[in-house]
Formats: C-alpha cells, sequence, structure tokens
C-alpha cells in the first residue's frame, strides 16, 4: 500500500496518510510491491517507485573526490584589486601556510594580512608576496560552493597574483587529498552538488557571465531568481504524486475497494495535467522571447534597388557598412552588422533590390528584356532570392519606398513589381509618384514585426509627400493582407541625415531625416517581441535547452491525455452495456477496471516519462543523464 499512500496526495492533498509523512521523512529507498495483475506491458514499464523523488541533489553526491581548489575569480590581467578563491576542506590550511603568524580572520570580517611564502614566516628570512591584502573566510555550508571558502583580495598586478597562485599551490593540506587549481566551472558545479544552486539557476549564472547588452543582462537576472527551478520541481512531484495514485489502482483494484474508479482517478489527474500543460505553454513562450535576447533580433532590410537600403544601413550601425551607389543592384549579397540598440542585440541586413524581369547569363542589366523587362543577371537572381529567404527568417521588416520624379516612371515601372497600374495613374496626376515593390510588401505581413518607411521625403513639399503618402496607403498597403493594420508608415530623408553628420545641419532638425525616429520606433518593436507582464519576467530566463526538454514533457503529457480521454470513452461505452446486461455494475468486479489494461499502465509510464523531463532540467530526482547533462553547462564556464 505504500504506493497508494503515496498517491493520495496528489489529488486529495488533505488525505495525506502516516505512511506518505514516514515516507517523505526516511532517506531514499526502493518500494517493490508485486503487481496485482501480470501483464508484460507492465511488467516492462512498472517495477518500481523511488521515493529518491522527494530528495535533492544530496542523493546525488558531491564532489567526485576531496580536493580544495583554488583560482583566480576576478578577470585576468592589470587591475587596481583581484580576488582569488580558495574553496574546500584545505582552506585554513592554505591560510596558516601564506599568513603563519596571524589568527584566521572572524567569519564572515574582512582582515587585513602580509601574504608570505609557505614554510618561512617574514621573520625567518620569507620572502613576501604582497602586503595589505584583504582576506575572508566563510565556513560551509552557507557559502557560495556550501564549502568552506576563503577568499584574498590582492593587488592586481600580473606578477603579484601569479606569486599568490603559485604560493597556494605549495601549500600542505591535512584535510584534503590535495590542493590543485579549479576547473572551468568546478566552483558552480560544487554550489550545485551541494545545494546551493539548482540547474536552471546555473545556467543563468551562465547567461550573465555571457551578458553584452542591457535587455541580455536583466533576463539573466530574472532566470537567476529561482523561481523557474522550483516552478519544475513542483510540477515534477505532482506528477510523481499522481502517477503513484494511478499505480494503487494498477497493483491493488482487484483486493482492495477504491472510493474512486479508475475513470474518476484519470479525470481528476487529467485536470492536474490540464493546468500543467497550460503553464508549460506559457514557459514555452517565454523562452522564445529570451532567445530573441540572447541571439539577437533579426532585421531585414528590403525594398525595390535604390531606395536607400544601404544609406538607412550605414546610418543605423554608424559606419560604411554596405557600399552606396546610383547604380541599380550595387548589393548583390547580404550585407549583415549587430548592433546594441537601446540594450538590445540587433542583426541588421541589408538586402539585395527586389525587382522582377528576364533572366539572363550576361553581367549587364542595362539591356531590355521580352515586353521592356530589365535583363537581371544570374549574380543578381541569386542576391533576390537570398533577399526572400532572409525576410522570411527575419523578426523584423524594414520596407522601403521613395519617392520618385516622374520622369523616371519607365524605369520605376520595372521594379515595382505588379503595380504599374498604380504607379502610371499617380504619374498621370502628380509630378513624383512613391518606387515600391509589392513582393516586399507581402513578405513583411507575414512578419513578427513589420514598418514601411518612406526614403526621399524633401525632394518634395511637405503638402506633396503628405498628398503621396495618403495615396499610397489607401491604394497599396490597404490592398495587402495584415499589412495596413500592423505596419508603420515613416517619413525618412537618408540624405538629410547625412547632410546632419557631416556637420552640414543648417535648418535641419535634432532627427534630420527622421533616422531617430525610426530607431525609437524599432525599439518598441523589440519591446513587444519580447516583453512579459510583470508577474511573468522570470520566464525570461528559460533557456533553449530548459524549453526543449519542456516540449518533450509536453509531448508525454499530451499523450497521457490522449489515454485518459480514451479510457473515459471506454468507460461510458462499458457503462451503456452493463445496463442492459443482468448483472449490474456494482456486482460485477471487472466494471472496476474499464477498457484494455495497458491504456491506464501507459499512462502512468507517461507521467514517469513526462517527471524525468523536468527532472533533467533541473538535475534534481530521477534524470538519469545529469552527470551529461553538467558536462555540456560546465563546459562553457570560465575557470572557476
Amino acid at each position: 500500500m505504500f504506493r497508494y499512500a503515496l498517491g493520495r496526495a496528489a489529488i486529495h492533498p488533505s488525505r495525506i496518510s502516516p505512511v506518505f509523512c514516514l515516507i517523505r521523512q526516511s532517506r531514499p529507498c526502493l518500494i517493490s510491491v508485486p503487481h496485482a495483475r501480470s501483464s508484460d506491458v507492465k511488467n516492462k514499464l512498472h517495477t518500481h517507485v523511488s521515493c529518491s523523488y522527494f530528495h535533492t541533489s544530496s542523493s546525488l553526491g558531491t564532489s567526485s573526490d576531496n580536493d580544495t581548489i583554488y583560482a583566480l575569480s576576478s578577470a585576468a590581467g592589470k587591475a587596481g584589486i583581484a580576488v582569488i578563491r580558495v574553496s574546500g576542506p584545505g582552506c585554513t590550511d592554505v591560510y596558516r601556510g601564506l599568513c603563519p603568524t596571524k589568527p584566521l580572520p572572524k567569519p564572515r570580517y574582512a582582515g587585513v594580512r602580509t601574504l608570505t611564502e609557505p614554510g618561512r614566516a617574514p621573520e625567518n628570512g620569507g620572502n613576501i608576496i604582497d602586503t595589505d591584502a584583504l582576506v575572508l573566510y566563510f565556513p560551509g555550508p552557507k557559502t557560495v560552493t556550501g564549502e568552506d571558502v576563503l577568499e584574498f583580495h590582492v593587488h592586481g598586478g600580473s606578477a603579484t597574483v601569479k606569486a599568490v597562485l603559485s604560493a597556494i599551490r605549495k601549500c600542505t593540506s591535512h584535510e584534503a587529498s590535495s590542493i590543485r587549481y579549479a576547473e572551468p566551472g568546478e566552483f558552480t558545479k560544487r554550489a550545485f552538488f551541494n545545494d546551493r544552486l539548482d540547474l536552471a539557476q546555473v545556467e543563468a549564472l551562465g547567461d550573465t557571465l555571457a551578458a553584452e547588452t542591457e535587455q541580455q543582462r536583466r533576463a539573466a537576472v530574472r532566470g537567476n531568481s529561482g523561481i523557474l527551478g522550483k516552478t519544475y520541481e513542483s510540477w515534477r512531484e505532482q506528477l510523481l504524486l499522481a502517477r503513484g495514485e494511478i499505480e494503487a489502482l494498477i497493483d491493488f483494484s482487484e483486493d482492495q475497494h477504491f472510493d474512486e474508479s479508475p475513470t474518476e482517478l484519470l479525470s481528476n489527474v487529467a485536470t492536474l495535467v490540464e493546468g500543467i500543460l497550460g503553464s508549460i505553454r506559457l514557459h514555452e513562450m517565454g523562452s522564445q522571447r529570451s532567445e530573441l535576447l540572447r541571439n539577437g533580433i533579426r532585421i531585414a532590410l528590403l525594398g525595390p534597388p535604390n531606395v536607400g537600403k544601404s544609406s538607412l544601413m550605414n546610418l543605423i550601425v554608424g559606419r560604411e557598412a554596405s557600399i552606396v551607389s546610383a547604380e541599380a543592384g550595387t548589393t548583390r549579397d547580404i550585407v549583415e552588422a549587430s548592433l546594441d540598440i537601446r540594450g538590445y542585440l540587433c542583426s541588421f541586413a541589408d538586402t539585395a533590390g527586389i525587382r522582377t524581369g528576364s533572366a539572363s547569363s550576361s553581367e549587364s542589366s542595362g539591356e531590355s528584356g521580352p515586353k521592356g523587362q530589365p535583363v537581371i543577371s544570374a549574380i543578381e537572381q541569386e542576391g533576390i532570392r537570398r533577399a526572400r529567404k532572409k525576410a522570411l527568417d527575419s523578426d523584423v521588416i524594414i520596407v522601403l519606398a521613395s519617392v520618385e520624379p516622374a520622369t523616371q516612371l519607365g524605369s520605376a515601372s520595372e521594379s515595382t513589381t505588379q503595380s504599374g497600374q498604380e504607379v502610371q495613374q499617380q504619374s498621370r496626376q502628380h509630378s513624383h509618384y512613391i518606387n515600391y515593390d509589392m513582393e516586399t510588401l507581402r513578405l513583411a505581413a507575414g512578419a513578427p514585426q513589420c514598418l514601411v518607411a518612406i526614403n526621399k521625403s524633401d525632394s518634395v513639399t511637405p503638402q506633396v509627400f503628405a498628398r503621396l503618402v495618403k495615396d499610397f496607403k489607401s491604394s497599396v498597403l490597404a490592398n495587402v493582407p495584415n499589412l495596413h493594420v500592423a505596419a508603420q508608415v515613416l517619413t525618412l530623408s537618408c540624405r538629410a541625415a547625412e547632410m546632419a553628420n557631416d556637420g552640414d545641419a543648417v535648418g535641419l532638425t535634432d532627427d534630420a531625416g527622421g533616422v531617430h525616429l525610426l530607431t525609437e520606433t524599432l525599439v518598441q518593436s523589440f519591446a513587444s517581441l519580447t516583453s512579459l507582464p510583470s508577474n511573468m519576467q522570470h520566464l525570461l530566463g528559460v533557456t533553449e535547452r530548459q524549453n526543449q526538454l519542456l516540449l518533450e514533457c509536453r509531448q508525454h503529457l499530451e499523450d497521457f491525455m490522449e489515454e485518459a480521454r480514451a479510457t473515459a470513452q471506454q468507460q461510458q461505452l462499458d457503462q451503456g452495456s452493463n445496463t442492459t446486461g443482468s448483472v449490474s455494475a456494482a456486482d460485477d468486479p471487472a466494471s472496476q477496471w474499464p477498457g484494455d489494461e495497458p491504456d491506464i499502465v501507459l499512462a502512468a509510464e507517461h507521467l514517469r516519462l513526462a517527471a524525468i523531463r523536468l527532472a533533467a532540467i533541473t538535475g534534481r530526482g530521477e534524470g538519469g543523464d545529469v552527470e551529461d547533462v553538467l558536462g555540456v553547462i560546465f563546459e562553457k564556464f570560465c575557470v572557476g
């Protein structure tokens, strides 16, 4: 009945039995109960329930040996102060080796000491390594690693740091098997094994060390709160208890009386699982947003040739990343540049101008093809193909159009694909028109975020420009599905912005050309892609590894839900057939086990597999590959 006692708390927490309480307080043990029903499927899937689910990583063991480790914890190179950390049972021996004439400082209080080479005191001719060093001693287990920790704050010269590290290696310890330099991430690994950090916090710590932008730092800090690890551990324990409830029915359904039928039990467990599934979906959404912060938001500049994409790219990144030329098709390949905009890591991509024309193997694009279409070389065609592909992979698309004089109608109508009628109509009514590409607008409509910017606004009067924009919105943007609502139309003049940067800003405003407004609008788009409500900020700490395990956990829970629904449907069929029979459902023992027996066994197995995936996230419980996971995570850390 141990499994039954374990399981009662899953659905009815108020019914926790004394046996259950005893199990939770005991050491890790293995409970094996003979199955009441013999089944090859059950024998393969269920042979035991391990009480180690309720225990933390103390059951995993601590460090592989009793070594005392040390390392430089501050950055290498010249500095005012360098911090050297020592962790392990030999901390006091290291202190006595370097400071033989002074007592150990009071725990968690700083003491000023003179450090000497081990073996000889200064009055006996010993070599002084550093004077006025700050020494702190932290006795375990309430330390960063869970062990005794000793810190030396010494002068940050390279020679001084090397001398102190060399002296620590020469110290001998009666408590530790050896004193050695720490392996990469070993301090953090000991903190994990000593329950000072869970695996989710370890990954957040790695993100904190790797953060390059303000938003990356904020996401890492939120992930280091410990909320994620506690949440996943809570889900895992709930699934364990629910599984124990189901296995109690599997083992004792024939010779024990239960208040609930298997269908009622599965229905209660399904309610619990449905709540966890909803929470997992939120965590998956948080992972998607945090990945944008970690890896960078991808932005593509699209538009027909010569509308100012390369000029805008150079203005945003602050350098000449792209070649600017009046010749159409200058940009053939993808030109990318990464930068930090208001704390967001961004990757801008300048793409080839998209236009239609007849294919040719010739490098010249000045000739005319069938029906007056331009001849596009094979190289430019490849650039256009890559531009389309880049647009599909982007998080934000900026579509550029430009104001052009009507005298360029012939060439413009060639570049404005599928929009010749609108351009011709504008040219008959006005001296200028808006040069755009319809395909780029459709691509932008499918992006998570998109902007439309009209360049060369200074080539016409404000009244003419306003009229052109109004006609453009009503006759073009309104006809592109999902674009007229999502896209913002911005005014842009790259020429005015370049003049302002060159110091020729006479008569221009502070935001000459509208580039600053475009940047601020981009920041708003970034926030829309990555922001979460205040009570869900910790979800930004969900990493890609955690998200993958959550996805696998969700798949197993959805498989459980299918088994639960199938069992419920079978129960309804059985009830319908029992009402027509001569034996009542209450007198028939088989009616307490509806449907095929493996269904409920597989349902319990799905819960077990889901719990294992959650255990792999935190490194607690039954995750069989925890050591492999630790190796992958800690190898990314710097030494210590």
